[in-house]
């Protein structure tokens, strides 16, 4: 059995950060900010290379959300969440390079993408990207 308090994370974190990216993606379809799309882009970066505890919504949900909160209840796995930056790294890349160089629909579409599963992970705590990472784990088993 893992060690909750030095391994696994408290499961809602995460969701307070596809809170944050939910809000920050639409922001950037209603504007087309290319700009707020690469820092998007950079906190998904952060969080695939650090986990989601090292990205800044991840600090921001450790110094000034959870003290507000009472001890977490639920633990997760810190692998599943820090594969689904990487998969929201790439959508928001992808994006990035639309919005920047065009064709702007590419920019609209992989965005909209993103908004997507941020906002099935906020509002309903289905973590698409962290399913995706059980697949390939899964897969990966059998081709042994």
């Amino acid at each position: 059995m893992r060690n909750a308090w030095f391994m696994d994370i408290d499961v809602r974190g995460p969701r307070f950060g596809a809170a944050v990216t939910t809000v920050v993606l639409a922001v950037v379809l209603i504007t087309g900010s290319a700009w707020l799309l690469a820092w998007q882009t950079l906190a998904f970066a952060l969080g695939a290379a650090g986990g989601v505890g090292r990205s800044p919504y991840g600090w921001l949900f450790r110094k000034a959300v959870r003290p507000r909160l009472g001890p977490p209840t639920e633990f997760e796995a810190p692998e599943p969440p820090r594969f689904s930056q990487a998969v929201g790294l790439v959508f928001a890349a992808v994006g990035l390079v639309g919005f920047a160089a065009g064709p702007q629909w590419l920019g609209l579409a992989a965005t909209g993408a993103a908004l997507a599963a941020a906002f099935l992970n906020s509002a309903f705590g289905h973590c698409l990207g962290c399913e995706m990472y059980l697949l390939v784990r899964r897969l990966a088993v059998r081709a042994e």
